[in-house]
């Protein structure tokens, strides 16, 4: 099985509501979708997620056909090697990652068909049945979190997360509204994306805390130094999670080994590729920390991709991140089950998993032709 062919596909795709942070402010999710194929006819799936420009990720992608047509899809070490270091992207480490994450994606898919296996088996194996992923809320009054809770509630979610770091006051309502809606079994998760310094952050997190108990706090604080969040982590009952931070392979290490946070939040597009990925994955669990799959807004092809290591590492923690249920719509035949319940089981079909089709690639194709990307910053669409 050789590469004969590489294509690239800029999609933007709207979300149901704007997603708002501290950091962020956007619309719906702008990707590169890969389409690598073979001699033999297999096609694979890939989907590189874009960061602040959409158009420089999709050229990144490109740049790597000297090292794909021809290949074997078996050698991603190989060609990873060959992207990085021959071709110079290790100069530019984090647009590398976003690029070629995608690009890795593809490639297991299509070892995945190849062989007819699930992708989470050629990791090794399942560890579990089921993972299970968080109901990501909106800021919102009151009244609106109660809404948002109780559809949680009935779709089975049992962790529930929440962008905080804008406004204390009005956060502080919405955490009541959240407690009261899910009862105290439901867990609080929250993201401050950096905003407070570590003095705010050992009081808010105080007083919140004993008020409506806190499962995790994403974020507290600046992550460089990483000083701070391991002081911050010595003075607060809450659980500390790193997100920020895990921009690389030489610095997710470095964090792992600092112990300053007990559950790590990242993903392939941080690390270049599932197996990298995966073996950080095995070195946090070396120093008993839990991992949350990031999302930086994704669609169903790097969704899938990221189950698949949920399901094959020991250290998945509950409530992993998801934006399928945010979406108006995806690029895929059919629906992600994390699009309308909490949890996500066993990926019988070979490879990814899950099928593209072609007529709404072209549809979000066209729509990113029109409107552009999804930008961070709240240009409305």
């Amino acid at each position: 099985m050789k590469i004969t062919d590489l294509k690239t596909y800029l999609v933007s795709v709207p979300y149901s509501h704007t997603e708002v942070s501290s950091r962020v402010q956007r619309g719906g999710v702008t990707a590169v979708i890969v389409r690598i194929e073979c001699d033999n006819g297999l096609v694979g799936w890939g989907e590189s997620t874009v960061g602040p420009d959409a158009a420089t990720i999709e050229l990144a992608v490109q740049s790597a056909r000297p090292f794909l047509l021809g290949a074997s899809p078996w050698s991603g070490e190989a060609i990873s090697s060959q992207f990085n270091h021959t071709a110079l992207w290790d100069h530019r480490p984090m647009s590398a990652n976003f690029a070629f994450a995608g690009i890795d994606q593809a490639l297991w898919d299509l070892c995945g068909k190849e062989a007819g296996q699930p992708i989470y088996q050629l990791l090794g194996g399942a560890r579990r049945s089921e993972v299970d992923y968080f109901c990501y809320l909106a800021q919102g009054s009151p009244d609106d979190l109660r809404q948002q809770c109780q559809l949680g509630v009935d779709r089975g979610h049992s962790c529930f997360y929440l962008k905080v770091g804008i406004d204390r006051a009005a956060e502080t309502d919405m955490l009541a509204a959240i407690r009261e809606t899910i009862g105290p079994a439901g867990k609080i998760r929250i993201d401050a994306n950096q905003a407070w310094t570590v003095g705010e952050a050992r009081s808010i997190l105080a007083d919140w805390h004993s008020r409506f108990e806190i499962d995790f706090v994403e974020a507290p604080v600046a992550i460089q130094p990483l000083e701070n969040t391991l002081d911050l982590k010595n003075q607060t009952a809450v659980r500390i999670c790193a997100n920020e931070g895990l921009w690389t392979v030489p610095e997710a290490y470095r964090l792992i080994k600092s112990r300053c946070a007990e559950v790590l939040c990242f993903s392939s597009y941080w690390t270049g590729s599932l197996r990298s990925f995966h073996q950080l994955c095995q070195v946090a669990h070396l120093e008993s920390q839990l991992v949350c799959k990031h999302t930086h807004g994704e669609l169903g092809l790097a969704a899938a991709a990221g189950q698949h290591v949920m399901l094959s590492i020991p250290n998945a923690s509950d409530g992993v991140q998801q934006t399928a249920a945010m979406m108006e719509d995806d690029i895929l035949t059919d629906p992600l089950p994390i699009a309308s319940q909490a949890t996500w089981g066993l990926i019988e079909q070979p490879g990814l998993g899950v099928d593209v089709d072609e007529q709404k690639l072209e549809k979000y194709s066209e729509l990113y032709r029109e409107i552009g990307q999804f930008l961070p910053y709240g240009e409305d669409k």
